[in-house]
């Protein structure tokens, strides 16, 4: 079972005509598959994960998961965004539990759920402190552990790390991979940074300027589980090298 996007495509109407914001592009994703989405700022990169999110709708193509078509938001979809924009007065694991309380499906397995991906991401102590009593870095941990709490079959990650310092946002890589590796789950992680996506994916889709196509797929070959050794390889720097270049010399978009 997989995620399959079949020439899927956005394209808005404005006053000035239409507006291709996206696509066409078609890609599988893989159960337990980490994919990081890389393209220029405007090339659709944010678009394509409402449309993965059901939050919009394409104008051309389809998306499915596991079969059903993706044409509105899902309960098996789980979202975390650049911003962790948790609800301050509402502490950190009732921040957690908020999509359990939105489904009605709270019960105590659910609280059981949300206690254990708070261990999980090293936050039982502040399980009761309020979301402006941490640092930016735990509280995208409790934006993580919420898009996670409703076991969805898809996780979609949009630059969660963008608004963390640099220290930080190398010290969430490395958590990330270990919840990843913990849950399993399939997430497509949209991002700016190609070392990020280089130390997290199994695989790297490159998009084109607006509108965002597919012009390079790339599998990286690093061992799992990565750490600061895989950052200092041969290999680590080939693949950033590979990406980097793709940037400078553009290609066309490829079929995938």
């Amino acid at each position: 079972m997989s995620l399959e996007l079949r020439d899927l495509g956005l394209t808005y109407a404005t006053t000035r005509g239409p507006l291709e914001a996206l696509g066409p592009l078609s890609l599988d994703v893989g159960d337990h598959e980490f994919v990081a989405i890389l393209g220029p700022s405007g090339c659709g990169k944010s678009t394509l994960l409402k449309l993965l999110s059901g939050l919009l709708q394409p104008t051309s193509g389809t998306a499915t998961l596991d079969g059903e078509p993706i044409d509105r938001p899902r309960r098996d979809v789980g979202i975390v965004f650049q911003q962790p924009t948790l609800l301050p007065w509402k502490t950190v694991r009732e921040n957690v539990l908020v999509p359990i309380r939105v489904l009605g499906t709270d019960s105590p397995a659910a609280q059981q759920r949300a206690d254990e991906l708070l261990e999980m991401v090293g936050l039982t102590a502040f399980a009761a402190h309020y979301p402006g009593e941490l640092s930016g870095g735990m509280q995208q941990r409790v934006g993580i552990a919420r898009g996670l709490v409703h076991q969805p079959r898809l996780l979609l990650m949009d630059e969660p790390f963008a608004a963390l310092d640099a220290l930080t946002r190398e010290q969430m890589a490395f958590d990330l991979q270990t919840i990843w590796e913990t849950e399993r789950k399939r997430v497509v992680f949209i991002t700016h940074s190609i070392p990020e996506a280089v130390f997290l994916a199994d695989r790297i889709v490159v998009l084109s300027p607006r509108p965002g196509r597919i012009v390079h797929v790339e599998t990286v070959p690093l061992a799992r589980p990565r750490d600061l050794a895989s950052m200092a390889s041969a290999e680590f720097a080939a693949g950033c090298d590979r990406l980097r270049r793709l940037f400078t010399h553009p290609r066309e978009p490829a079929h995938v």
